[in-house]
């Protein structure tokens, strides 16, 4: 499993034990994590969760009056490195 999708387990794993169910989806280039948060929620668990949403590379939370609240996570993938990432040149095509 690639360190994106142990990262996001680990995310999900934590969240469930604090009492959010989470989802996962997969993307090209990374992979997201989302929770319904209830509106009774305690400021201990708030802090377990911005703790948790923290080892991502971006978090949030979307609160509406329509879908509720909820809370995200996004873990990049790591791009492969082939030598020509970024505009450089591979080492065999340096003069």
């Amino acid at each position: 499993m690639p360190a994106s999708g142990i990262t996001a387990a680990a995310i999900v794993a934590r969240l469930s034990a604090i009492g959010l169910l989470a989802r996962v989806e997969e993307h090209a280039r990374y992979t997201s994590v989302e929770a319904e948060v209830p509106d009774a929620f305690s400021a201990e668990s708030w802090r377990e969760v911005l703790e948790v949403v923290s080892e991502a590379d971006r978090f949030g939370f979307l609160a509406t009056s329509l879908n509720g609240r909820t809370l995200w996570a996004v873990v990049r993938k790591a791009v492969p490195h082939d030598g020509r990432c970024r505009g450089d040149r591979a080492i065999s095509d340096r003069s």
